[in-house]
């Protein structure tokens, strides 16, 4: 049996999950509302006195295995998200690297000619600390973490970390494999 999909997951105070006849889990929370669509071959039962969510598979086939476990972990972070939320922060490396917001819209100076200006989405909140001879760091929290992914990816995109001098953008904590570089040329 899968290791991960037969592990039970367990439902918070305040979090109330359901199921419809189309293998649609909702859950909703303090923090927002998340639906997931479920493979049909995937059985998903909520234990209302145990407050916890079980999921089943048909057989041992790989690609019931494969599906069991990712279900389970994605339900898993639903349940998560809509309780504590998500936080993914980044840090811009380099000489002159900005950042700012206003409102919903993130400015960014990676270095180019000309800032880069990214709108973020409603369910994503973002914040930048910039301290006096410290970098500037974005923090982005979000109860989605699918969305968080994706619109930290995008961000570090702009500007990925270079293996020599390390300049770029990369998740606080990140480490980076450096290069030596040029060595005694005569």
């Amino acid at each position: 049996m899968s290791r991960i999909g037969k592990l039970p997951i367990p439902i918070p105070e305040g979090v109330e999950v359901s199921v419809d006849k189309n293998n649609v889990v909702t859950v909703k929370g303090k923090l927002g509302k998340l639906e997931q669509k479920v493979h049909p071959d995937i059985t998903v039962e909520i234990d209302k006195e145990k407050k916890e969510i079980r999921l089943q598979r048909p057989s041992d086939a790989k690609h019931h295995k494969s599906m069991h476990g990712l279900y389970r972990s994605l339900i898993n972070n639903m349940v998560k998200g809509v309780s504590e939320g998500f936080k993914v922060q980044l840090e811009l490396i380099g000489v002159g690297y900005k950042a700012s917001v206003n409102g919903q819209l993130l400015d960014m100076n990676l270095g180019y000619s000309h800032n880069i200006l990214m709108e973020i989405a409603p369910e994503v909140k973002v914040e930048v600390q910039q301290e006096r001879r410290g970098n500037p760091i974005v923090t982005l929290t979000s109860y989605d973490k699918q969305l968080l992914g994706q619109v930290a990816a995008k961000i570090r995109s702009f500007r990925l970390p270079e293996p020599y001098k390390g300049k770029g953008i990369r998740f606080v904590g990140e480490e980076i494999r450096r290069k030596q570089g040029k060595s005694g040329a005569a």
